[in-house]
């Protein structure tokens, strides 16, 4: 069997990969270019194209040429007619409309007069469209950028905006050739790709969109040497204090900025320079749930030339509001993953821009810039008390009981001491659960009520290799620089959140001197909801090309974990 086409393209609109053929990784990375995983069971993958997939791979180029062409080259059947005609129907659907700026102002235009018809007559259309300039064009409103677009992919029409930008006020630095700490700094080739595909020159057709990279493969890197292309002020926003500062580090570190040029706007200070960096935390505080959100005016207040949104498949929902009226600045998104658990995957497309760069993590695996990761599920029994409370409780609290079985406790310790030398993150949701782990470790416990000098201190001592253990909440999830940490213990997460399970092995995945292994274990409460909600989980990073090597905790007292490697 394994001989044959082993892709199978179904009328549902769903993809079969088998994945015991010898062509698995091949396929699979073709697929990743224009349709998402759905489920991952051991021999059989299932993908799903989407309007989304499509149009994410038409901004990239990658035309229905090429994708029925790859269907066509390793499907073992026909392809269905639907499947054929909805592929060149939605990838056709990306660039016939187009936003562009013209001497009578913003236009909406498409060669196609009965679809800018269909726009002029829609309701919700209708507030922003000034008029109608002829039968291929619409006048729009300057400050509807946004919202025109955010409407209409909503109804299926994705917009092509090459309306171009506005300079902001100018900025000119450079990257040092070898840091301020002394280590040798230089743009990765992966990293210069993605930047010439954000900023394409400075053409209308670049200058916005989110770029996709593995936790630890320099996201931060690429943003710095983004801005200094566009070379004006820039205002960063990102998720927590934390995050905030390790940006400030790493400017004044590697680039010429100086310490009057980069500035933090957060809970603890509000200072406005050239560079700015903001959290999230601050952009959408409010007195309560009927007041404005008084710091959005820090959008505007200066010239800024470039807005880079830190984690942008965090985006609150305010701040796209807010981006939706700032579309003539240009707008960087930067992520591990564009999955986004309230589906709002198309106002990123709208708001922000399509994806303009894409790497499978196992790419970087191989070529040494983020370590190899072994992933292991442990199946953890319940004990006979703890099963009891679990059958009689409603959904939600079965979860939690699963969550923190505390048949999980001494397994943690085990596998610590299956690691005597590593820089271990236990990481879990359940604050009781977190403070029992750190009482029995001996350990300090980040959490989000802690304040955030006794939180850096802990990270500094945690970097330095004074303290080998922390236990962490889900505060660490993002953004946290953690370069040293090769181990990670998942005891519990947010139900079946896939961009969690990606981020926290994230915080491991950063190149490490000598073998480059990386270890991250989840611990999984045996015939529970835990179980199936930990297979949601872990379908982004099967997708990237891991794999779970599920055992039981005999296997790991006995160190007989085996490899869950996929080469």
């Amino acid at each position: 069997m394994t001989r044959e086409k082993p892709l199978i393209v179904q009328s549902d609109y769903t993809i079969l990969l088998e994945v015991d053929s010898p062509l698995f990784e091949e396929v699979r990375d073709h697929l990743l270019t224009f349709a998402e995983l759905v489920k991952s069971p051991e021999h059989i993958h299932t993908y799903r194209i989407s309007p989304i997939s499509l149009w994410n791979a038409a901004s990239g180029g990658i035309d229905d040429v090429f994708i029925l062409a790859t269907l066509e080259r390793y499907g073992r059947y026909e392809i269905p007619q639907n499947i054929r005609s909805f592929i060149i129907q939605q990838i056709g659907r990306y660039g016939r409309l187009k936003l562009v700026r013209a001497d009578e102002g913003l236009l909406l235009t498409s060669e196609d007069p009965l679809l800018i018809e269909e726009i002029a007559n829609l309701r919700k259309a209708k507030p922003h469209i000034i008029g109608q300039v002829d039968e291929r064009n619409l006048l729009v409103k300057d400050m509807s950028r946004g919202l025109i677009k955010q409407i209409l992919i909503h109804l299926g029409h994705p917009v092509e905006d090459t309306a171009g930008y506005i300079d902001g006020a100018p900025l000119s630095f450079s990257l040092r050739e070898t840091a301020l700490s002394g280590e040798p700094f230089l743009l990765r080739d992966y990293q210069q790709s993605a930047m010439r595909a954000f900023y394409a020159e400075g053409a209308t057709t670049g200058g916005s969109g989110v770029v996709v990279l593995p936790c630890g493969a320099g996201k931060t890197i690429l943003g710095m040497g983004i801005m200094e292309k566009v070379a004006s002020w820039t205002l960063i926003v990102v998720t927590n204090i934390t995050a905030a500062r390790q940006w400030i580090d790493e400017l004044l570190d590697k680039t010429t900025l100086t310490e009057d040029e980069v500035a933090e706007y957060s809970g603890e200070r509000k200072a406005i320079k050239p560079v700015t960096i903001a959290t999230y935390q601050i952009l959408t505080w409010r007195k309560d749930k009927t007041s404005g959100f008084p710091h959005f005016t820090l959008f505007d207040k200066e010239e800024w030339g470039l807005v880079l949104y830190d984690e942008v498949h965090l985006l609150p929902a305010p701040i796209f509001r807010i981006t939706a009226q700032i579309q003539a600045k240009r707008r960087l998104g930067l992520t591990a993953t564009l999955i986004r658990e309230d589906g709002r995957e198309g106002d990123v497309f709208s708001l922000i821009g399509p994806k303009k760069y894409d790497i499978a993590w196992r790419r970087l695996e191989k070529a040494g810039w983020i370590a190899i990761a072994s992933c292991y599920e442990v199946r953890v029994p319940m004990p006979k008390s703890e099963r009891l409370s679990y059958v009689t409780s409603e959904v939600r609290t079965k979860f939690r009981i699963a969550s923190e079985n505390p048949e999980k406790l001494p397994l943690i310790k085990t596998i610590i001491g299956r690691h005597p030398q590593a820089q271990i993150l236990v990481i879990g949701l359940y604050l009781s659960q977190l403070r029992k782990v750190a009482k029995m470790l001996g350990v300090p416990l980040i959490q989000g009520s802690m304040p955030t000098t006794e939180r850096e201190k802990i990270y500094d001592a945690f970097r330095r290799g004074i303290q080998r253990i922390i236990v962490v909440s889900k505060v660490a999830n993002f953004a946290v620089d953690l370069p040293d940490a090769n181990v990670a213990i998942q005891i519990s997460g947010t139900f079946g959140s896939r961009q969690e399970e990606a981020q926290r092995l994230g915080r491991i995945l950063r190149p490490k001197k000598g073998e480059n292994m990386a270890y991250f274990y989840t611990l999984v409460s045996e015939e529970t909801s835990e179980e199936e909600f930990s297979k949601k989980r872990q379908l982004f990073l099967t997708e990237q090309g891991y794999q779970y090597f599920v055992i039981t905790p005999d296997r790991v007292l006995d160190g007989g974990l085996g490899s869950p490697r996929v080469d």
